[in-house]
């Protein structure tokens, strides 16, 4: 199995595709204006302590105030406001964390107004970027994410991921990441740590622990609204989280991606630093690797599932509504279950596919094809959680209901992506109407004796649909042989499918359009 990361570089961001075994998996377009990412630190100001919702209003800089709840302060909040508040007094260098006394917990069942005042200087984090009609939402327990490891201020536990399952590798790591941590820092152990040595541990724990202090140095000269740690880019966050032995490639067509990504692969896996690659071809990045294609297939209402059938794919503001029909697939197996079974189980691929793909989140509910047999219904869930495995998000997945509709839930952080698939016709440029086709080859002939014999042009060039292409250009006595003995000058013509049937241009020697008349 293949991994293969490719960027794109565009004038308004950067694209980032990633591909498994050459298939579409994952979609990301990180766009140059949007200033509000997952896993940023700000220096908000409280714009409203609102105590029927026990939730504070802040103001990060966004159009809409941001969101924090009272539970999403964190206990070590109290700790916080008071290491904010030193870090910002201009008169004491910087302070160390290590050298802080910690503050007690805040009580779990507490009101917001305890805690926050209106114009008061906070540390937030954005947990969700702005969607839809809301603001972003925070919060205060700030954690910093590297290869190995999540370091969080203000804790002195350590816990290791639960995937990890090997109770000796656990004891091991919690004695290592134990030996190294420094005081007043929470450390969690992430899956990749699994096997590694002391020393590439301890080299990611003091990269995050210099983000942090960096951060806080920041902080004397900070004004509310203002970023004091940044997550690094969405290219970068993708190797971070997935980069492992399967990853054979990373391709940019850009000079900037190319000489980030390859430091930052230094970084965090030295021996992984020539997977990088720079593509210099003459197609562009994304055709090459027929990924333009996929994404016109792959965004629209109906998608295909391999093998027959299609899914159909509704979006509303609670939820997400997804149809399996089997289609062709009707007569391909000997009954009806059978038939149902097949296609659901390669729906259930295609579907945490699109997942994926689209990131959708919240609520989504499947209508599968409705299967009679337990035994089926149990195959059909089981495929469904194992597709899901490789989603970095957090997801449940519910067993079919009576009426044999599947719910998953799927943690939203950023807004949906959408692509249009819809294209205007060329021809009537979505009215519906053309003028009468039959004309067209009489408009051509009319305005290329104009632009020769009149405007007396040299080295003319006609652009045109690849069916008027043919017209001119086949047979041995074709049009364009024609032209030639009549006019003694020898016309090129271009065949371009993104022409209408009805529409051509003229264009000199070095591609430029020429005006008639």
């Amino acid at each position: 199995m293949s991994n293969e990361l490719v960027i794109n570089s565009t004038q308004n961001g950067c694209r980032i595709a990633l591909l498994k075994d050459k298939s579409l998996v994952e979609f990301h377009f990180e766009d140059n204006g949007t200033q509000f990412t997952v896993g940023d630190v700000y220096l908000g100001a409280v714009k409203k302590v609102v105590q029927g919702l026990n939730a504070a209003f802040i103001d990060i800089g966004y159009e809409k105030d941001a969101f924090l709840h009272y539970l999403d302060l964190g206990p070590k909040v109290k700790s916080l406001n008071k290491f904010s508040k030193l870090a910002s007094t201009k008169k004491n260098a910087y302070p160390k964390i290590s050298n802080f006394k910690i503050e007690p917990d805040i009580d779990k069942f507490g009101k917001i107004s305890q805690v926050l005042s209106k114009n008061q200087q906070i540390l937030v984090q954005i947990v969700k970027e702005p969607i839809s009609s809301k603001g972003p939402r925070l919060s205060c327990e700030l954690s910093i994410a590297g290869r190995y490891m999540v370091i969080v201020p203000f804790s002195n536990t350590v816990n290791i991921s639960k995937k990890i399952g090997d109770s000796e590798e656990r004891k091991r790591l919690m004695r290592l990441i134990s030996s190294i941590k420094p005081e007043n820092f929470g450390i969690i152990i992430r899956t990749v740590a699994q096997g590694k040595e002391v020393a590439d541990l301890d080299r990611d724990l003091k990269n995050l622990v210099k983000i942090w202090e960096d951060g806080v140095k920041k902080m004397k000269t900070a004004k509310p609204r203002e970023k004091v740690i940044g997550e690094i880019s969405r290219a970068s966050s993708m190797l971070r989280d997935m980069l492992n032995e399967s990853f054979d490639s990373i391709t940019t067509d850009d000079k900037e991606i190319y000489d980030e990504v390859k430091s930052y692969i230094k970084t965090i896996a030295p021996d992984k630093e020539k997977i990088v690659k720079k593509y210099n071809g003459k197609a562009k990045i994304f055709e090459n690797f027929g990924i333009e294609k996929q994404l016109k297939t792959l965004f629209g209402q109906s998608v295909s599932i391999p093998g027959g059938g299609y899914l159909i794919i509704e979006h509303t503001e609670a939820l997400h509504v997804i149809d399996v029909n089997s289609g062709n697939k009707s007569n391909a197996e000997e009954d009806q279950e059978t038939t149902a079974l097949t296609v659901n189980l390669q729906a259930a691929k295609e579907i945490a596919r699109q997942l994926r793909l689209r990131d959708m989140g919240g609520i989504i509910v499947i209508d599968f094809i409705d299967m009679k047999k337990p035994d089926n219904k149990k195959l059909l869930f089981k495929k469904m959680k194992e597709e899901m495995q490789d989603d970095r998000s957090k997801f449940t997945v519910l067993p079919l209901s009576k009426f044999g509709l599947m719910q998953i839930t799927r943690q939203r952080v950023r807004p949906e992506l959408n692509i249009s698939t819809l294209e205007k016709c060329p021809s009537c440029n979505g009215t519906g109407k053309i003028s009468a086709s039959i004309l067209v080859s009489d408009q051509i002939e009319q305005n290329l004796e104009y632009i020769l014999q009149k405007q007396n042009e040299h080295n003319v060039q006609i652009a045109l649909h690849p069916y008027l292409h043919s017209y001119f250009t086949k047979g041995i006595f074709s049009k364009r042989v024609k032209w030639f003995l009549k006019y003694h000058k020898w016309i090129n013509i271009i065949e371009d499918s993104s022409l209408g049937i009805t529409e051509f241009k003229f264009l000199t020697k070095t591609g430029e359009e020429i005006e008639i008349g």
